[in-house]
C-alpha cells in the first residue's frame, strides 16, 4: 500500500526558551528551527503517563516509576481504575540478566510477561521468570527472523534461510519444519507484495500464526520464480551495487502460494487442498478459541472472498462465508469467534458502507448489528458475557470517530465518547470502564479514564503544551465544500492569526487522496508547519475528495477503474469555491503530497494546470502501469482489461499540459514506488523542454528519512518561499 506522508510530518514541537515570558508582551514569532528542527525537546514533556491496556476489569496498565522509590526506573504498574493507587505489575528489579541484555528491551515477551526472547548477533536468548533462568537457544551464524513466541512461552518460531523452525524450550531441541527454502522460496516468510498489500507491513514479512494451544503453526509458503525483477541500484563505492527484488506489476504473474498447518511436536505438514498454480491469494489465516482454524480467499480480479474452515489433521477446506462485490472486496483483519461458540462477528462494507454482522457457525446470518448511511472502523472489545459489542465508528460527522456500544440483538446503540474530536479508545475487559484519548483541532491529546457509563473519572494525560499560547497561531476551522453535484466535501484549512480579508494569500494545498484514505480529521494536528506558513501570509488547506470514505464504500467504489478522475475533479471543484474568495490569490494556488499524494500533485500539474500553479510531488505513482498488481488491478483491473482507463489515470498522458513550478523529489532505491517513475515523468518533461525542479536523495526508500529528512524539509519550505513569498528561506532567521 503506497504510504500516507503529510507533507509537514514532524511531531508538534515543544519550545523552550531562556527568558521569562512576560504575559504582557506582544506574542512570538515561530522559527524555522523551533518548527522543523527541535522535536527532541518535548519528548519528556508530552505526557504525564502512558496507559498500556488493562491488567483485569479493575486496573489499567501504565509505564512509570514506583511512586514509593523516587527516581527508580519506569516499571509496567497496575492502578486501580476507581483510586488511582498502583502497585507493581510486574517488577523487574531483582532480575539480573548477562551484559547487553535487558529485562525492559525484549525482542518478545508472552502475555503473562513470565517469558522473554532477546535476539543479538544472529541468536536468540530466552529467559524464564518463574525458572529465573536465561539460556541461549540456538548457536549459529544463520539469521533467525520474525522470531514469535507460542501463545503458552514454552516455544520459539522463527525463519531461518527461508525454511520454518520451531525451538521447544523445555524439550532443548530445534525442529525444523520445512527444507525447501531457497532465495525464491519462503516458508513463514512473505512475498513482498504479500508483505506490503495484503498481510501489512506490521507483520515485518512474518508469515505463519500460532494455534491458541501452541500445539501448531499455520504458515504460508511462497514461489516468487514467477515474479518479475526488478533492479535498485545503490551508487556507493567505486562500483556501486544492484539489489533485485521480486515486484509484480500490473498484468505480471504473482507469486504461486501454499498454505500449510505444521504439528510443532514432530514437525509434519499438512498442506492445505489449494491449488498451488493457480492465480489467486490466500492469507489471513484466524484460529478460533477451540484451536479449528480459518483462511481467508481472494480471487486475483478481486471480487470475491471466501472464508473456509480447514481441517488441520487433513488440510481439506469446507466454505464458511462467501462474499462477492461488483467493484472489489476487502480482507476481513478483524474477524472474532466467539468463545461459546455461538458464531462469529463479521466487518464488512458489502452494503455500501462498513458494518457489523453476526453469523452463526454454519455461515447463517443471525442478526445485522449496525446499518446506515455511516460507518464502524474497528471493533474494540466483544463483551460475550454481557452480550455488547464496543466499536469505533462515525455517525453524524465522518471527520470525527467515536465510541459506540450495541447490544448482540443489534439493540441499544448508543454512542459513547461525547466531545467532538477524533477518539482511540481501550476498554476494559469486562466493560465497566474505558480509557479515552482523543484530540480535535483545537485540543491537543489527552487521555482520560471513565465508566462506561459516561462519568469521567480522572485525566491520565495532557499533551497541552503551555509554550505555545506565547505564539500567535493559525485559527484551524473545518467546513465542507460543495463539489457541485452533490457532496459536500470535507476541508480544513489554517488562516493566519492575523487574517486580513482585504489582503491576499496565496494557498497550499497538503494532499494524500488515495481510496478511502481521508486526511480531514478533527484532530490536533501533528506538526507546526501549517502555523508556520501562517504566519508567512501562507494558507494550507486540505480537502477528501468523495472517494476518501466519508461517504461509504459507495463514494470509494465510484474510483473503480478510474484512478485521478474524482481526484481531480473534486480538487479542481476546491480551487472553483477559493476563487471566489477575495482573499486568495488565484496566481499562486499549490499542492504537495507523497507517494499517493505525490501522484495527484503532478497530475493537477498537469491535467490540472488550469488551476493549480505550483507543486511538490513526493515520490509518487506517475503511470499505474508502474505500480505493484495488488493494489493497482483492486481499483484498476489488469491493464489489458481497462486500456483507457489506465491511459486517462496517468500523468504521463498530461506532460504536454504542463505549465506551472513543480519539485519532484524521490528516493533513489524506492523498493515501493519506483524512483522510475519520477524518472519517467522527467524524461517526458525534459523532451518537452519544460521547466521544474528535482531533488533525488540517495539510498532513501519510501518516504526520506535520517540523515537526509532535515535536507527534505528545508527543500520544502524553500520551495514555498521562493515562489510564494519571493524571497530564499534563512533557517537562521525564518
Amino acid at each position: 500500500m503506497i504510504i500516507r506522508k503529510s507533507v509537514y510530518f514532524f511531531l508538534i514541537t515543544v519550545i523552550l526558551f531562556s527568558t521569562v515570558f512576560d504575559s504582557t508582551a506582544q506574542k512570538k514569532k515561530l522559527t524555522y528551527k523551533q518548527v522543523y528542527e527541535s522535536g527532541r525537546d518535548m519528548r519528556s514533556m508530552m505526557m504525564m503517563s502512558r496507559p498500556q491496556g488493562w491488567a483485569d476489569d479493575e486496573h489499567y496498565l501504565e509505564m512509570k516509576a514506583d511512586p514509593s522509590k523516587p527516581g527508580s526506573r519506569p516499571a509496567l504498574m497496575k492502578t486501580n481504575a476507581l483510586t488511582g493507587e498502583s502497585v507493581f505489575y510486574i517488577d523487574n528489579s531483582g532480575i539480573e540478566l548477562p551484559e547487553g541484555f535487558s529485562i525492559e528491551r525484549p525482542s518478545a515477551v508472552s502475555k503473562d510477561y513470565n517469558y522473554y526472547l532477546f535476539y543479538q548477533k544472529n541468536n536468540l536468548y530466552y529467559y524464564s521468570r518463574p525458572d529465573n533462568s536465561f539460556i541461549q537457544l540456538t548457536k549459529d551464524d544463520a539469521e533467525e527472523k520474525v522470531s514469535r513466541l507460542s501463545p503458552d512461552g514454552k516455544k520459539v518460531a522463527y525463519v531461518k534461510n527461508n525454511n520454518l523452525y520451531v525451538f521447544d524450550v523445555e524439550g532443548e531441541n530445534e525442529i525444523q519444519i520445512t527444507n525447501d527454502g531457497t532465495d525464491l522460496i519462503y516458508n513463514g516468510w512473505a512475498s513482498w507484495v504479500y508483505m506490503e498489500e495484503i498481510l501489512g507491513r506490521a507483520t515485518q514479512y512474518s508469515a505463519f500464526w500460532w494455534s491458541p494451544n501452541s500445539d501448531k503453526i499455520a504458515f504460508l509458503r511462497f514461489d516468487d520464480n514467477p515474479v518479475p525483477e526488478f533492479y535498485l541500484t545503490k551508487a556507493d563505492g567505486q562500483h556501486g551495487e544492484l539489489e533485485k527484488q521480486r515486484y509484480p506489476k500490473p498484468g505480471d504473474p504473482n507469486p504461486l502460494v501454499k498454505f500449510g498447518i505444521a504439528n510443532t511436536s514432530d514437525g509434519k505438514v499438512v498442506w492445505t487442498d489449494f491449488d498451488e498454480n493457480a492465480d489467486h491469494y490466500i492469507a489471513w489465516p484466524t484460529w478460533t478459541p477451540e484451536n479449528k482454524l480459518t483462511v481467508q480467499w481472494m480471487n486475483r480480479a478481486q471480487g470475491n472472498i471466501i472464508i473456509y474452515y480447514i481441517d488441520t489433521q487433513t488440510g481439506k477446506k469446507s466454505e464458511l462465508y462467501n462474499e462477492k462485490q461488483k467493484e472489489w472486496v476487502e480482507w476481513f483483519e478483524d474477524l472474532y469467534f466467539f468463545n461459546n461458540k455461538s458464531g462469529f462477528i463479521l466487518h464488512t462494507n458489502v452494503d455500501g458502507y462498513s458494518h457489523l454482522y453476526y453469523y452463526d457457525l454454519n455461515g447463517k446470518l443471525k442478526k445485522r448489528l449496525t446499518q446506515g448511511e455511516w460507518e464502524v472502523t474497528s471493533i474494540n472489545l466483544v463483551d460475550e458475557t454481557n452480550k455488547k459489542i464496543y466499536f469505533t465508528g462515525w455517525k453524524e460527522k465522518s471527520t470525527e470517530r467515536h465510541l459506540f456500544i450495541v447490544g448482540l440483538d443489534g439493540s441499544r446503540l448508543k454512542k459513547l465518547t461525547s466531545v467532538p474530536g477524533v477518539h482511540t479508545c481501550s476498554v476494559s475487559p469486562g466493560g465497566k470502564y474505558y480509557i479515552d484519548s482523543y484530540s480535535n483541532i483545537n485540543t491537543p491529546t489527552k487521555s482520560e479514564l471513565y465508566s462506561i457509563d459516561g462519568k469521567l473519572i480522572r485525566e491520565l494525560s495532557n499533551s497541552r503544551n503551555p509554550a505555545n499560547e506565547e505564539f500567535d497561531l493559525a485559527n484551524a476551522e473545518l467546513f465542507t465544500i460543495p463539489s457541485g453535484d452533490g457532496y459536500d466535501l470535507p476541508a480544513i484549512w489554517y488562516l493566519p492569526y492575523d487574517f486580513d480579508p482585504n489582503r491576499k494569500y496565496s494557498v497550499i494545498f497538503n494532499e494524500y487522496g488515495g481510496p478511502n484514505a481521508p486526511s480531514v480529521r478533527n484532530s490536533y494536528p501533528f506538526g507546526m508547519g501549517q502555523h508556520y506558513l501562517a504566519q508567512n501570509g501562507i494558507i494550507s488547506i486540505s480537502v477528501d475528495h468523495r472517494g476518501t470514505g466519508h461517504f461509504g464504500k459507495k463514494g470509494v467504489a465510484l474510483m473503480h477503474r478510474n484512478l485521478g478522475k474524482w481526484e481531480m475533479n473534486d480538487y479542481i471543484a476546491a480551487v472553483k469555491w477559493l476563487k471566489t474568495k477575495s482573499f486568495v490569490d488565484t496566481t499562486k494556488i499549490g499542492i504537495t503530497g507523497g507517494s499517493y499524494g505525490g501522484y495527484v500533485t503532478a497530475l493537477a500539474l498537469t491535467q490540472g494546470v488550469d488551476y493549480f500553479t505550483h507543486g511538490i510531488a513526493e515520490f509518487g505513482v506517475m503511470d499505474w502501469q508502474l505500480y505493484d498488481n495488488v493494489y493497482t488491478e483492486r481499483y484498476m483491473d489488469t491493464p489489458k482489461e481497462n486500456p483507457d482507463g489506465y491511459k486517462a489515470g496517468s500523468v504521463l498522458s498530461y506532460v504536454d499540459k504542463y505549465k506551472g513550478k513543480m519539485l519532484i523529489t524521490h528516493g533513489t532505491i524506492d523498493d515501493n514506488v519506483h524512483m522510475q517513475n519520477s524518472i519517467q515523468l522527467i524524461y517526458e518533461l525534459q523532451k518537452l523542454n519544460k521547466d521544474f525542479e528535482m531533488m533525488f536523495y540517495p539510498n532513501q526508500r519510501h518516504g526520506i528519512g535520517m540523515p537526509l529528512a532535515q535536507h527534505a524539509t528545508r527543500e520544502r519550505v524553500k520551495f514555498w518561499f521562493q515562489h510564494f513569498l519571493g524571497r530564499e528561506l534563512d533557517t537562521n532567521k525564518d
